[in-house]
């Protein structure tokens, strides 16, 4: 080991949920290559993928701020929320995280219903935005605890909901079904004056056998039944949204993000749907750190067939492969559909638990893990180097 020249690193993970920031794991895995490689140039560049944590990021990697604002929070009780105004030159630009307003880590482990749920906080991040000047808004969508279709959020804006008898309905999941009227015109005059995008994964769309109820209501805590009460309101909200619009959100890449939210607020709000990484990695350098990485290593919370589907590693992994560099993943759990990752670049992937441990403990030691990890995948990389010069 001793004729290894130290090499240029790029670090660049996700978060892992409810554990550890995308800084927090950034600063891990740099301690775990220093232990191997003390004279290592290591690059960091944490990343978001929208859902928690992107606004923090951002306005990191930007020289922005952050801004703390007190919202509805996802089952109506006040929350402690925030949202990013981004620096660098252009329009003055807010990051909304709609997780921060409306994430399933805000909604208690008996509560979780997506019928019963709203993004309404989101709504008021915004409205805080336009208080704060902003004429750019980019909201960061994942992690959510939703499925009103983005309808609460355009509800605090000022959007009005219906029932048959004209009477006003504060609309949910469950309570989409029974709007027959949506009226804009009493929306926030100042939407009209600023740019709005909504950064997404593209592979979510709103409606059909692939449609956020089915693949993510499971996951926020519906039963089988609910979840078809949810996609037929979906079916149902579309056609609303494609009367103010004309435009059949039903399949549009991106629509499905966040519960519904990406086609709530394009259908109503005229806000561009975009790939979430177009937009988010362009604040960060990532391209430029490629550039200079001998190795590159990223995190996630789970390795599995999502990996490849929109998330941090597989992003990552496409824009090395495009460069000849070598891709390093490591993860809190290893799931169904782990090798699929290498078809899209990642050259080989390591679980951080040495053994089995309780979550509970395994979340309390998520740091020393990931450090740890990051040691021995890096002895086996340099083992490798030194087998293939002899």
């Amino acid at each position: 080991m001793s004729t290894f020249t130290p090499t240029r690193f790029l670090v660049a993970p996700s978060g892992f949920k409810e554990s550890l920031s995308a800084e927090a794991v950034a600063d891990a895995i740099a301690a775990g290559i220093r232990r191997v490689v003390p004279g290592a140039l290591v690059d960091l560049v944490p990343l978001a993928d929208g859902g928690e944590g992107a606004a923090r990021t951002l306005a990191a990697a930007t020289g922005g701020e952050l801004v703390p604002r007190v919202v509805s929070g996802p089952v109506g009780d006040p929350v402690a929320a925030h949202f990013a105004i981004l620096g660098g030159d252009g329009p003055r630009t807010a990051a909304v995280e709609m997780a921060a307003a409306a994430g399933l880590r805000l909604v208690p482990p008996g509560l979780r219903d997506p019928g019963r749920t709203t993004t309404h906080g989101v709504g008021e991040l915004i409205a805080a935005a336009l208080d704060a000047g902003c004429r750019r808004i980019l909201v960061c969508c994942g992690d959510s605890g939703t499925c009103d279709g983005g309808a609460g959020a355009l509800h605090a804006l000022g959007a009005r909901f219906a029932g048959a008898a004209g009477d006003p309905v504060r609309p949910d999941g469950t309570t989409l079904a029974d709007v027959v009227q949506l009226d804009l015109s009493g929306l926030d005059e100042r939407l009209s004056d600023v740019d709005i995008l909504v950064a997404c994964n593209p592979h979510n769309v709103l409606t059909g056998r692939r449609g956020v109820a089915r693949v993510f209501g499971p996951q926020k805590g519906a039963s089988p039944e609910e979840v078809e009460t949810l996609a037929a309101a979906m079916e149902h909200w579309a056609k609303l949204l494609e009367h103010q619009r004309g435009a059949d959100l039903r399949t549009v890449a991106g629509g499905g993000a966040s519960g519904g939210l990406g086609a709530g607020l394009a259908g109503a709000l005229g806000a561009r749907l975009v790939p979430r990484f177009d937009v988010l990695l362009g604040h960060t350098g990532l391209d430029a750190a490629l550039d200079g990485a001998d190795l590159v290593i990223t995190a996630e919370g789970a390795i599995d067939a999502q990996s490849s589907l929109g998330k941090v590693p597989g992003e990552v992994a496409r824009r090395a492969k495009r460069r000849g560099k070598p891709v390093v993943a490591l993860a809190g759990t290893i799931g169904a559909g782990a090798r699929d990752t290498y078809d899209t670049g990642i050259d080989a992937f390591a679980g951080i638990l040495p053994a089995p441990l309780p979550l509970a403990e395994a979340i309390a030691r998520a740091a020393e893990l990931v450090t740890d990890a990051t040691e021995r995948a890096l002895r086996l990389v340099l083992v490798g180097a030194t087998l293939a010069r002899g």
